[in-house]
């Protein structure tokens, strides 16, 4: 099976409707859903915005330590039949602080299932504290210190959530912050946002991958930039079909900008309300594109390569050192 990475993908964004449920037993949480296919009934969004506020209703069955690591291994072990062998996973902590979870609850749940992530399913994890871009700068920048405070190791921090009317300058800080702390950084982009939240991405934040990217397409002289620099974009078809961010998948950008040459990666950014894992989406771009196998392998080798794995990793999953 073809070895993938897969570099964005919002822990939240794979909490299933039956988890949801037995979370709420668990917990004595009252849901404003009748059952299971009232919740399901519900999926059909019209924007961003839509989405997100199904998603912040339903974090709120996530309470104690062991719902976050139980979170966490459900997305760890369909990764793995999703061939998925490193994973760079975001997570909000904000959304969880803000309701009242203490940080070192929501993060040792997290970090205990992403620490048992390569001896349980042969995946290699990280974690990357994404800020919460409709909410203020020194916000972020409290999330960052708990997550310090906490002693649970980061991979990188992040930026989501809703981009219009929310600048990115604010960020610039904390980010900074991190990157001499030694973290990596990516940022959401070009989403909702046209091509200028991108080039924004890129020289304020500093970012070594752009997530999403979508509209970077309509800036030829970006777009040749993004090929220069070998800019991974972490693009989400299913999840831009379904917030309307493209009208269908035959619209979606990807295989056009693969074919240019820029370093697209495909990912599942909030699988269980977009309608599929990894394996899901390059299936349904598959069919949509008539991909071939060379294509295929190319977005598996673009995800491991634009991961933040070590080279010695990174080599043993494109199958070119030892242990492969």
């Amino acid at each position: 099976m073809t070895a993938w990475a897969e570099l964005h993908l919002h822990l939240e964004g794979t909490l299933e409707p039956e988890l949801i449920f037995a979370l709420a037993e668990r917990n004595d949480v009252r849901l404003p859903y009748a059952d299971l296919d009232d919740l399901r009934s519900r999926y059909d969004f019209t924007d961003l915005q839509s989405f997100l506020d199904l998603y912040y209703t339903n974090m709120q069955v996530l309470r104690t330590e062991q719902d976050f690591a139980d979170l966490t291994d459900a997305y760890l072990a369909r990764a793995q039949r999703a061939g998925i062998k490193r994973a760079e996973v975001f997570f909000d902590l904000q959304a969880h602080t803000a309701r009242g979870v203490a940080p070192e609850v929501a993060l040792g749940g997290v970090h205990r299932a992403l620490d048992a992530a390569e001896e349980r399913y042969g995946i290699s994890a990280g974690l990357i504290l994404t800020f919460l871009r409709h909410l203020p700068a020194e916000e972020a920048t409290t999330a960052y210190q708990q997550v310090v405070d906490s002693g649970v190791p980061l991979l990188g921090v992040g930026l989501c959530s809703t981009e219009l009317g929310y600048p990115t300058e604010p960020f610039a800080e904390v980010f900074a912050r991190a990157r001499a702390d030694g973290l990596r950084t990516v940022a959401h982009a070009g989403e909702e946002g046209d091509a200028s939240y991108v080039r924004l991405a890129l020289d304020v934040l500093g970012v070594e991958r752009v997530d999403h990217g979508v509209r970077a397409v309509e800036d030829d002289e970006l777009i040749e930039r993004l090929i220069a620099e070998r800019m991974p974009l972490t693009m989400c078809p299913l999840s831009n079909v379904r917030l309307k961010v493209v009208p269908d998948l035959a619209a979606h950008p990807i295989v056009g900008l693969l074919r240019r040459g820029v370093r697209v990666t495909v990912n599942s950014d909030d699988p269980a309300y977009f309608g599929g894992y990894l394996d899901d989406v390059v299936a349904a771009l598959r069919e949509a594109f008539a991909l071939s196998e060379a294509e295929i392998a190319q977005l598996a080798r673009n995800s491991i390569e634009a991961s933040f794995a070590s080279d010695v990793e990174k080599a043993r999953l494109l199958g070119e050192g030892p242990g492969h």
